[in-house]
Parts: structure tokens; C-alpha cells; sequence
């Protein structure tokens, strides 16, 4: 199957989970997957492929789904709650570095056929995981607060949910993109790779978040289902 087609399953994959782990778990559903596709995508970062003839990264929907749950926190629970979610996941990004790189101290059993891909992706866990602890805990402050900035400059105004959901993340993501790649990646990868990683990489997340403004919109509207404790 052609990457451009696995692309497009995956975002709307992803970002109707956002939606249906909402609706079953309300914003701990939103909590519990914002915490999923920042491990994920911390493992799917690693892969490189090719989308529409450019190099990018196969992490770049699950990263790019994080701003939509901060966003629908934003909406239906105020800026202390999207805070909250981006802490959760930083608290988690910290206990997977420490993790990882722990397991790689054992020794493996002598029949052990695993050992050296997890050694191939742990090995490069602790780059990958800072560069992305220092972009996730910037860009998605800068989102939250461009969110709520852009809603006190449009005043309690619905209409302009789709101008305070893309303008804000439009802008995280940039800020995202750039410290990611470059704390990730450079050197890594030949110069010409290595750019083309760092553009397509912000271009394929504003796509991303160009199309989950529907998924705002439902969020917005969608009722969690109610359980008695």
C-alpha cells in the first residue's frame, strides 16, 4: 500500500481515537491518549520515509494529534487542564528515558534475538526523547497560550473556534518542527535529507492541523458518556 494512502488512514485514524477516547473516557480519555502517541511517536520518529516524493518522519500524526487534545482541553476545560496534559506527557517522556535506557543494562539470555534492535532504538532514545522533551514542552506552552490569547483578542465568540484552533497551533507546530529536528536529527542525516526532514516535517503537522479543525468542532459538541462510580 502507498505511504500517501497509510498517511491519510492514520490521520483520520488518530485523530478520531482523540474523539472516540473522549467520548468514552471524557478528558482523562484525552489525558490517557495525548500520554499514547507521545511514546509512540517517540519510536515512530526513528523511521524515515517518503510521502508525495519528500523525506519526513512516520511520528509526525502522533505528534501532530497532541495539539488537537490540548486544544479540546483548551475549549472544554480551560488552559488549566490543556496544561495539565502537556505535564503528563512531559512526566512521561522522563520515565521512558530513564526506562529504556535501564533495560539496556541487562545482560540478554544467550538464545535472546531481540536485544540488538532494542538496542538500535533505545541507543538513539535519549537524543530523540530530549530533543523532543524540549520541543513538546515549548511548543505546546506556546500553543495553550496563543489558544487562549487569540479567544480573549475574538471574545467569547464560537465562530472563530477554527481562527484560535489553527492559529495557534500553526505556530507551535513551527515551533515544535524546528526544535525537534534540529536537536534530533542533525548530523545525522545527509544535509539535503536533513532538510527536507525539517520542512516536510512542519508542513506534513500544519496539515494535520488544518484538518483536525473538524474534529474541534465535534469535540465541541460531544457529550462524554456518563458512568456511575
Amino acid at each position: 500500500m502507498p505511504n500517501e494512502l497509510i498517511f491519510a488512514a492514520t490521520v483520520l485514524a488518530f485523530l478520531g481515537s482523540v474523539l472516540l477516547m473522549y467520548k468514552l473516557f471524557g478528558k482523562n480519555g484525552l489525558f490517557v491518549f495525548a500520554v499514547f502517541s507521545t511514546l509512540l511517536g517517540n519510536i515512530a520518529v526513528c523511521k524515515c520515509i517518503d510521502l508525495f516524493g519528500l523525506s519526513t518522519t512516520a511520528g509526525n500524526v502522533l505528534y501532530a494529534s497532541t495539539f488537537l487534545v490540548t486544544d479540546i482541553l483548551s475549549e472544554k476545560y480551560g488552559k488549566k487542564e490543556a496544561r495539565k496534559a502537556v505535564f503528563y506527557c512531559f512526566a512521561v517522556m522522563i520515565l521512558w528515558l530513564f526506562g529504556s535506557q535501564l533495560i539496556l543494562y541487562f545482560t540478554p539470555n544467550v538464545n535472546d534475538y531481540l536485544n540488538p534492535g532494542l538496542e538500535l532504538v533505545f541507543g538513539i532514545a535519549p537524543r530523540v526523547t530530549i530533543a523532543s522533551l524540549v520541543g513538546f514542552l515549548c511548543s505546546q506552552n506556546v500553543d495553550v497560550f496563543m489558544y487562549h490569547l487569540i479567544w480573549k483578542k475574538t471574545g467569547e465568540n464560537k465562530s472563530k473556534l477554527w481562527l484560535r484552533n489553527n492559529g495557534s497551533t500553526l505556530l507551535s507546530q513551527a515551533v515544535d518542527s524546528v526544535l525537534f529536528v534540529f536537536l534530533a536529527f542533525w548530523g545525522t542525516y545527509p544535509t539535503d535529507v536533513f532538510v527536507s526532514v525539517l520542512v516536510t516535517t512542519y508542513l506534513f503537522k500544519a496539515l494535520v492541523a488544518l484538518v483536525d479543525t473538524p474534529f474541534v468542532y465535534i469535540a465541541r459538541r460531544l457529550s462524554p458518556i456518563e458512568r456511575n462510580e
